[in-house]
């Protein structure tokens, strides 16, 4: 295939020969990554949404530190899978809903399908509107004006994948920076109470029915069944690969990527809920549970600044986790019953505002089947998880199962037992 001049070459195309060079041998040292780097940081905004903030002021407001353990715990859980759905991208060349369509009987297929879609959906749904309420809260306009604004402003940062994939990933890599820088210039502005902090993180605590069902919001809202599969679709064409050996140095970058990124959206996340004990969990406002309820305390809280780079941060979120949500959309779509539909289609229909579902009452669907195929050598090869690889995937997933067992329990009104108010 014919390589064009690195100097006229594009993002993407660079991208593809400075990976190539690695695998020569004759890029090394910490830029031998970049090639690499980008679907883990797609991943990532997944974990910093709209549905995130909601969940983490939430679990701030109501119980301080306390639940710092859990959204650490579900970062962690969110790293393993995601570095196991970019390995099977990378080690198959398919995707995971794919490879469900291809190893499954067609009953289990749709239904993972259909179940899949929906939550994708409810999930684009839920971004759209944290954006258009952060338009509104930023800029003082009508939040219809602003749904129409973020629907138009996400069709336009989604069509940039006709030029390649790097080019997104260059305006995602900026939309992080902006939410990471943001909420630690409110650190700064608002430090929390350190020892809280590491209390929070180190000992694991649940107090009562309440902290139970936040505690499984918090892992439905960070590790996300979209997310999971879009990975695996990010990786699976993105290098050409010789050989083994290029597949397993792939795999390696990968994960340092996955490391990376995660981390930083997971250091994101304990400070969303840093700043929400810090400023919310006084007895005054313990009930605080809404975006803009939050955002209007903020500033005669903490002063406007707070609240401004509150609500620059969720602007950011939402646009960012909706471009990523329809991209996943796509993936899951394509995957599961190879039907792709035009991008303003899908963005059209994300708009009218007709779903709503309990992601993480989904979530461990990708999850088993994840564990399932990246187990097998029949899929995998010699890119099968190893026995503790696989030890650990199951009792995450087995963990995310728990806790929605409980929440089940919660639903029907069957009491648990627990210490504590």
């Amino acid at each position: 295939m014919y390589a064009p001049a690195i100097g006229r070459a594009s993002f993407t195309e660079r991208t593809i020969l400075a990976g190539r060079e690695v695998f020569l041998g004759r890029r090394r040292g910490p830029f031998a990554m970049l090639p690499f780097a980008g679907p883990a940081l797609i991943a990532s905004i997944a974990y910093m949404d709209p549905g995130n903030i909601a969940t983490n002021i939430q679990a701030g407001a109501g119980y301080g530190y306390e639940l710092l353990w859990v959204a650490l715990s579900a970062n962690l859980v969110a790293m393993l899978f995601q570095a196991l759905s970019a390995k099977i991208g990378i080690a198959t060349g398919r995707n995971l809903a794919e490879l469900c369509r291809e190893h499954f009987a067609p009953p289990v297929v749709y239904t993972m399908w259909l179940a899949s879609e929906i939550t994708a959906m409810a999930t684009e749904l839920a971004e759209l509107l944290g954006a258009s309420l952060g338009l509104t809260l930023l800029c003082s306009i009508p939040l219809l004006a602003s749904m129409l604004l973020v629907g138009i402003a996400t069709y336009a940062a989604l069509r940039l994948q006709h030029s390649g994939f790097r080019a997104v990933e260059i305006l995602i890599g900026c939309v992080v920076g902006v939410i990471t820088v943001s909420y630690l210039i409110e650190l700064v502005i608002a430090p929390p109470h350190w020892g809280g902090v590491a209390a929070g993180v180190l000992v694991p605590r649940l107090h009562g029915a309440g902290s139970i069902t936040l505690a499984v919001s918090i892992v439905g809202a960070t590790v996300m069944p979209h997310a999971i599969y879009l990975h695996s679709g990010l990786t699976q064409s993105r290098l050409f690969f010789a050989n083994a050996r290029q597949r397993r140095k792939a795999v390696v970058m990968s994960n340092r990527e996955v490391l990376l990124a995660l981390g930083v959206a997971g250091l994101v996340n304990l400070a969303m809920i840093a700043l929400a004990a810090g400023a919310f969990h006084d007895g005054a406002h313990d009930h605080m549970a809404e975006i803009e309820t939050a955002y209007r305390t903020l500033a005669p809280l903490l002063g406007l600044s707070a609240a401004s780079l509150f609500v620059v941060a969720l602007l950011a979120s939402g646009f960012s986790s909706s471009i990523v949500g329809v991209m996943a959309g796509q993936v899951i779509m394509q995957g599961f019953v190879s039907i792709r539909i035009p991008l303003w289609l899908r963005r059209l229909v994300v708009m009218v505002p007709s779903f709503a579902v309990v992601l993480s009452l989904v979530l461990p669907i990708p999850m088993v089947a994840l564990v399932r195929f990246t187990a097998s050598r029949d899929v995998m090869g010699e890119f099968a998880n190893t026995r503790l690889t696989n030890a650990l995937a199951v009792t995450a997933t087995a963990f995310v199962c728990l806790l929605n067992g409980i929440l089940l329990f919660a639903i029907a009104g069957l009491g648990i037992p627990m210490g504590g108010s």
